[in-house]
């Protein structure tokens, strides 16, 4: 298993250009969000508490979170999944076309969001090459808001160290 500071060096490569990150402040959110709609139906009845398949991907996906070295971390970006699949919910039982319109319209607009991200930072996305991609996304986001709040400063200067300062790519350079 590969601890945060590895997993987070790693996504930063493809993330340095600080309008990419600051485009996967929306659409990663955005993106779970509407994973949150979707797979929250089918929904059935385990001892009086509703369960959906959000919900048992939210725990595996939170002992994941939870065991990359970074409790802090870890119960941060757990801590956003839930509040996120929490809001996310009631959309899916407003009727089927609501809940695909919701699921699979934020789900779109979170990727065209993120790939305007990736075209400044003139990368693909980095689960193009490793679909953990999918899971670091969140881990990242929640890295960068703490890191904005001061937290664990020798974490980031590591990640830069590994990857390098965030920058503003020069697009005029752009052939």
């Amino acid at each position: 298993m590969r601890a945060a500071t590895d997993l987070l060096s790693r996504y930063a490569e493809y993330h340095r250009d600080q309008r990419n990150i600051v485009s996967h402040f929306v659409g990663v959110p955005m993106i779970v969000f509407a994973l949150g709609v979707l797979f929250a139906r089918p929904a059935f009845m385990l001892v009086h508490v509703a369960l959906s398949p959000a919900w048992i991907l939210f725990a595996l996906a939170a002992a994941w979170y939870l065991t990359r070295g970074s409790f802090v971390l870890g119960a941060t970006v757990t801590a956003g999944t839930a509040a996120l699949l929490l809001a996310a919910h009631p959309l899916a039982y407003s009727g089927v076309a609501a809940w695909l319109g919701w699921g699979v319209g934020l789900f779109v607009l979170g990727w065209l969001i993120q790939g305007i991200g990736h075209w400044y930072e003139g990368k693909k996305p980095a689960n193009t090459n490793d679909l953990s991609g999918l899971l670091i996304g969140p881990l990242f986001v929640a890295a960068e808001v703490l890191f904005m709040l001061g937290w664990n400063k020798p974490l980031l200067a590591e990640i830069e160290r590994r990857a390098g300062p965030t920058t503003l790519r020069d697009l005029a350079r752009i052939a």
